[in-house]
């Protein structure tokens, strides 16, 4: 029995995994709890949904950890760490709705035209 409550299925994801230093590449096994009962989720359907959350892995986290070096961030007391999570969040999305498909090259251009900052606010 699985502890979890509201817990419906236990999926078991093996995956191969080829890092981009060329080593050889691996089997990785996942492990995963959804609260969809296998009516509303069938293994294909759980399989978009992994491969959905690598997509943010990729368009998002990917984007704060590179794009903004995030993991070396000096604010770490109080909100601030929040604080600016939610503010790179928003540039991102800002960008990302005006149509910027590399959002370094987005943030350059913006901070050297400080009225499209304004522009992409709304202002």
């Amino acid at each position: 029995m699985v502890r979890f409550p509201g817990a419906r299925q236990v999926l078991v994801l093996t995956r191969q995994v080829t890092a981009l230093d060329g080593s050889r590449p691996r089997t990785e096994v996942v492990y995963g709890i959804t609260s969809l009962d296998a009516e509303h989720a069938s293994p294909a359907r759980l399989g978009v949904l992994v491969r959905g959350q690598w997509q943010i892995e990729n368009r998002l986290h990917w984007v704060r950890d590179v794009t903004f070096d995030e993991d070396r961030s000096q604010v770490r007391t109080g909100h601030g760490p929040e604080v600016m999570a939610c503010l790179r969040n928003l540039a991102i999305s800002l960008l990302r709705l005006a149509g910027e498909g590399n959002i370094a090259a987005g943030l350059r251009s913006t901070g050297w035209d400080h009225s499209r900052a304004f522009a992409l606010l709304g202002s």
